[in-house]
């Protein structure tokens, strides 16, 4: 299974976006970065795991593992995006778009560019 159609639960995606924040971590790093971190060995266990769903590498320094995302975060936001825009849109770009502007959330700035990158792309015909 790639790592795009494996489910992650809870703590592996809280330890993923520690490790995509920080670009590399230890185990221990990771575990400091954690809301009420479980045991070290836990984590060491879950690190395991996101490499063997193919999430996370590690690296050999001195006598410690460092631990970093194996998939380019851009790949990996691409992939969490198609996700939510399946799920809670029903595979609708513009409802997800729509929902963000309704937020509020977005600043002038935010609006502006939004609203150039829809002019190009209408522009190359996409």
């Amino acid at each position: 299974m790639s790592p795009a159609n494996d489910p992650l639960s809870r703590r592996e995606r809280q330890i993923l976006d520690i490790l995509y924040a920080k670009s590399s971590a230890t185990a221990a790093e990771v575990r400091e970065s954690l809301p009420d971190p479980p045991s070290y060995s836990a984590v060491r266990a879950l690190l395991r795991i996101l490499e063997e769903k193919g999430h996370a590498k590690h690296e050999t320094q001195g006598t410690r593992y460092v631990y970093l995302p194996s998939v380019p975060r851009e790949s990996a936001r691409h992939s969490a995006l198609t996700r939510i825009v399946q799920t809670f849109f029903d595979g609708s770009a513009a409802q997800a778009a729509a929902a963000l502007v309704d937020s509020g959330s977005l600043s002038e700035d935010d609006l502006k560019r939004l609203s150039e990158m829809i002019d190009r792309a209408r522009k190359e015909g996409r």
